[in-house]
């Protein structure tokens, strides 16, 4: 396993690093444990999950998975998103991230949070859009809960260009703790990073973890122009992909293209894009999600991988970049 420091921290992460999304639903316990012990054994250190990830059950297995072995791990988990019904149950103010971390802890079973990531700016909410928390008030509930010892670093998840900005002259002006990494959709699919976030944390030292590698699946082979998604896919659930979004003829013309290549060099097409983005030095840690340990092999052998520079600019050519809606960003 590889380690690069996170931002400007000198904390050290694995480059793959195993993400929870899919413990609750379609990973149970039993399955769940298995995975972060393989993943453990692989060398990743980081475990990143969510209060919101089925109602707060990824973050319990996640915390019963990790017994024993909580000392040489990195512990992720986010805060934001609704986790009920109240006014006050969601957003960036002191009063729900201060609960919100609270019961992380209780449900992870542990005495810190590692790293406490917002889920998303109180924007990306369509009752908050008009009426964000400001910057200020985030920064120091956090500051505090630091300060306080229940969370180690922050971090922050789509936030746009000038977004991450604002958060960093705000802790410098107020002498608080400044968010160290940022989460983000990366893949060959969606390359919209590449327009002015990567420029920005490069600028401001901010690490960058990625999620969906393979662009919510798009990019794990199963899915053909014509075809029906495969029954125990998220397509066919609904979840995340849709074949018939304004994006799939686009999706499809370069998965057509892309799948040749990736045969080419010998490597299936999940491999293959993980692999792309781990080639991107401004990538910190890439997060796989794996259902199976099947998908978490092939994400692990993803390390392994060199892509020469012929290969890479052919990538170029199916998909230019900067590639990709800017969605995820409010």
């Amino acid at each position: 396993m590889e380690y690069q420091t996170l931002g400007q921290t000198g904390l050290r992460t694995s480059r793959v690093s195993l993400g929870t999304m899919n413990f609750g639903d379609t990973v149970d316990e039993a399955q769940g444990m298995r995975l972060v012990d393989r993943a453990i054994d692989a060398g990743i250190n980081m475990i990143d999950t969510a209060d919101v990830y089925f109602k707060g059950r990824s973050e319990e297995i996640v915390g019963k998975a990790i017994k024993g072995k909580r000392d040489s791990l990195i512990l992720a988990t986010k805060c934001w998103a609704p986790f009920g019904d109240k006014p006050n149950e969601f957003g960036s103010t002191r009063y729900h991230i201060v609960n919100a971390a609270e019961g992380a802890l209780r449900r992870l079973d542990t005495d810190r949070i590692d790293l406490l990531i917002m889920h998303r700016p109180d924007s990306a909410h369509p009752e908050l859009k008009d009426n964000e928390t400001p910057t200020e008030e985030t920064l120091r509930a956090l500051t505090d809960l630091v300060h306080q010892g229940k969370v180690r670093y922050i971090g922050t998840s789509c936030y746009n260009d000038w977004r991450l900005v604002e958060s960093q002259l705000t802790s410098r002006i107020y002498n608080l703790e400044r968010f160290c990494s940022d989460q983000l959709n990366y893949s060959i699919l969606n390359r919209y990073a590449e327009k002015q976030i990567f420029k920005v944390a490069s600028r401001y030292g901010i690490g960058v973890t990625v999620f969906s590698p393979l662009q919510y699946g798009w990019l794990s082979g199963k899915y053909h122009r014509g075809q029906d998604a495969p029954a125990d896919s998220r397509a066919a659930r609904n979840f995340k992909v849709r074949l018939d979004s304004p994006l799939a003829d686009a999706y499809y013309e370069a998965l057509e293209r892309l799948e040749p290549l990736a045969r080419k060099a010998g490597l299936s097409l999940a491999r293959f894009a993980m692999a792309w983005v781990l080639h991107n030095d401004s990538v910190t840690s890439v997060l796989c999600g794996p259902r199976t340990m099947e998908q978490l092999e092939d994400n692990l052998a993803a390390l392994e991988v060199r892509l020469d520079e012929e290969i890479l600019a052919e990538v170029d050519s199916i998909v230019e970049p900067g590639f990709g809606g800017g969605g995820d960003y409010a």
